[in-house]
This record gives structure tokens, sequence and C-alpha cells, in this order.
């Protein structure tokens, strides 16, 4: 599907939503730590379409982070404006103190932020080694130590370096995926929809493995699906109603409360 299309799609699932409904973003409460990511005032879309209106998000060094909404809230689209990959017609980004709005990909991976897409996000043709390897392409040479790490984290990747990625299992290529983007030490990894197509009996584990890569250090940015699980774990979250800041809360907050809950959260 093109940009262009999944963007009408998610702008129709929202416009047929009743939680979707405009919101003031005087309801939005302050947020005064000293971010790593500062996203200011974001009006963003895909082509001519406007996606985002006046969006406000910041993630603190080191910090979890966690985006819920309905369908067509516009969560995945915040995700893929940080990296640079729609058309930013508004507002600001930056990151570590610099201003990134606008950039391209390739430049913003050099500022030290990993994304990984819900969907293609690793190379099936390629063997788990040289998806690795391609996650430093930006590098002269592969970082031994870096590859090491990721193989600690996910030792199941050391044990199937050589198989294609496109035989794996879907988790295993969630791993993978992650792997990838941690192959540069990032200061902040953006995860979209991480538990999106697993086995239930998998997303704990991968939960947990999130949960450890921010342990380790690393600010997460993550866009979930399973909101009542990725609200327990993080350390805030923000709800998006009709591509705009509806709530912003520490994960638990947002979780006992109650409106929250009805209107987002299934009750």
């Amino acid at each position: 599907m093109s940009a262009e299309s999944e963007s009408a799609a998610e702008a129709a699932d929202g416009a047929t939503d009743p939680n979707t409904a405009d919101v003031s973003r005087d309801a939005i409460p302050d947020w005064e730590a000293e971010s790593l990511l500062e996203v200011r005032d974001l009006d963003a879309g895909y082509g001519d379409l406007q996606i985002l209106t006046g969006v406000d998000m910041d993630v603190a060094d080191g910090e979890y982070v966690t985006i819920v909404g309905p369908n067509g809230a516009g969560k995945s689209t915040v995700m893929k404006s940080v990296f640079g990959l729609t058309n930013l017609m508004g507002g600001t980004v930056t990151f570590a103190g610099g201003d990134i709005t606008g950039l391209r990909p390739e430049e913003i991976i050099h500022e030290g932020i990993g994304y990984v897409p819900q969907n293609d996000n690793v190379f099936p043709s390629l063997t788990v080694r040289e998806n690795l390897e391609m996650g430093a392409y930006i590098l002269d040479e592969v970082p031994q130590d870096a590859l090491d790490a990721v193989f600690d984290r996910f030792p199941i990747l050391e044990e199937r370096q050589s198989q294609k990625a496109g035989t794996m299992s879907g988790g295993q290529q969630q791993m993978l995926a992650m792997g990838r983007a941690l192959m540069l030490e990032p200061s902040l990894l953006l995860l979209d929809e991480p538990s999106a197509g697993l086995a239930p009996d998998l997303v704990d584990d991968m939960f947990d493995r999130i949960d450890a890569i921010n342990d380790d250090g690393t600010a997460v940015l993550m866009v979930e699906q399973n909101a009542k699980e990725a609200l327990r774990r993080c350390d805030r979250g923000y709800v998006l109603a009709n591509g705009r800041n509806r709530y912003m809360d520490d994960g638990d907050a947002l979780l006992n409360d109650e409106q929250v809950r009805q209107d987002f959260l299934g009750g």
C-alpha cells in the first residue's frame, strides 16, 4: 500500500471512530523535563493529506514512552515524522538539542535514532548476519562489539546467523529488526507496533526484551496496539485522537483514569 493510500485509510478510520473527536490542547499536561526528543506543534501527513495537527511530544534521556489511541489516530505517523518519512507541514522536531526537522532518514540515523517499522522490517533474501551488518552500513566496517551485544541480547540470532531472514518466524524477524536498529547503539529507539502479528505466548517475551533494552539506557518511543500492557510497562504515555494530543500522563495514571479506560482501553 502506498503512503498516500495508507494515510487515507488511517484518516477514514479516524473519521468513523466516535472517540477521535477534536480535543483542546489545553487538556495536555505540561512536561518540563529535559527532553532528548522534543516535538512541538507538529503538523504532518502524506502528500497533501494532513494527519497530525499541533502534536506535542517529549522523550527524556533513557525514558520509555508509549503512544496509544484508536485506529486512525495518527500514532504511526508521529513515529514516521520523527524519522523523516512524512511531509512536515509545520512545527519542529529537535533531538539532543539539535533541530532535525525535515532531515532525511539517512541523516537522522547519524544523529542517534533507530527505527523499527511495523512491516517489511527485514531484508528477507539476506541472512540474519547480513541483515545485522546492514544496520551498520553508514560505518566503514561492522563494529564487532555491537554485533556481539546484539547476539547476547538475542541468542537465537547468533544461532541462526546464516539463515535467510525471510524463512524465520514473525517473532524472530521482529528480534532481527530490533537487533539491526541497535547496531549503531542509538540513544533513542522508535518501535512501531512491535507485538503486531505475534502469537499471544510471544507477546510478553517481546515486551520483556524491550524493557531490557530500556533498562540498559536506551530511550524508547513505542506505538503499540496492546495498549494496556504497553502502559503498564512504560514511564509515560500519550493518547492521540484524530491526529491530536488527547491525554499525557504516567503510564499507570492513564491506566487508572476512568475516562481514558472507557474511551480508549475498552473499559
